[in-house]
Order: structure tokens, then C-alpha cells, then sequence
């Protein structure tokens, strides 16, 4: 027996991202591709976000955060977000340097420690 031929995008986990691998040189040209290629990743799997493995890079600079930015603006219009994985160090550095708050994967938050309940009274008053 065989079954007929389904139609259409393939069955996709929605908790599990699309991932983009990032070219081993950012050209400027590529940009757009790259941004359009991320909404129709978004689009495809509903999961809400896109994994972008940036380990290829070789020569991670200003033009790699610039991408980055453009591609968390896509992302953002359409309602998602983009998150960074294996970024080199250099970009890591970057990334920090320039503010960009994107998230790394695998990376722990840094997150204020919790603030601690201050009661208002007179600690001499015996009554409080």
C-alpha cells in the first residue's frame, strides 16, 4: 500500500527553531537575503524564533554585528526574535561592547540579584 502524497510545508515541531547558518564572510549584498530568509524561517515554524549559528565566521566584525542587528529587526517585525549560537569570542566581545541585546544560546542571563524587603518601623519602638 501507499500512502498519497501530501501537499504543502512539512509537519514542523513549533518548540523547535528554524536554524540559519551565517556565512563565513558577511557580504553586504547578502544582507537582505539573509533578513528575508529569516521572516520566511519565522513564517514556516511558528516556534517564534531562529537560531543563528554564526561558527563559521571567520573574520567577525562590525559588519557581523550590523547583520545581527538587521536580522533581530526582521525578526522583531515579524514578531520573533533571533538568538545567536557559537558566536567567536571577538564577536561575543562586540556584541557586548556595542550594546546589542541579543541573546546567546546557552548563555546564563545576568540578571540583578533579588532585593530584599525592608519593613518601615522604629526598631526601638517595642511594639512594632
Amino acid at each position: 500500500m501507499s500512502s498519497p502524497e501530501e501537499r504543502g510545508l512539512p509537519c514542523v515541531d513549533a518548540n523547535s527553531p528554524a536554524v540559519l547558518v551565517l556565512p563565513a564572510e558577511v557580504v553586504r549584498g547578502e544582507v537582505i537575503l539573509l533578513c528575508e530568509d529569516v521572516r520566511l524561517r519565522l513564517a514556516a515554524t511558528g516556534s517564534g524564533r531562529v537560531v543563528c549559528d554564526a561558527g563559521a565566521l571567520v573574520a567577525p566584525g562590525l559588519a557581523a554585528v550590523d547583520l545581527l542587528a538587521r536580522l533581530q529587526l526582521t525578526a522583531r517585525r515579524a514578531g520573533g526574535r533571533i538568538v545567536v549560537r557559537d558566536p567567536p569570542p571577538a564577536l561575543r566581545e562586540l556584541i557586548r561592547l556595542v550594546g546589542l541585546p541579543l541573546q546567546v544560546e546557552r548563555e546564563v542571563e545576568q540578571r540583578e540579584p533579588p532585593g530584599r524587603v525592608e519593613e518601615v518601623g522604629d526598631l526601638h519602638d517595642p511594639t512594632v
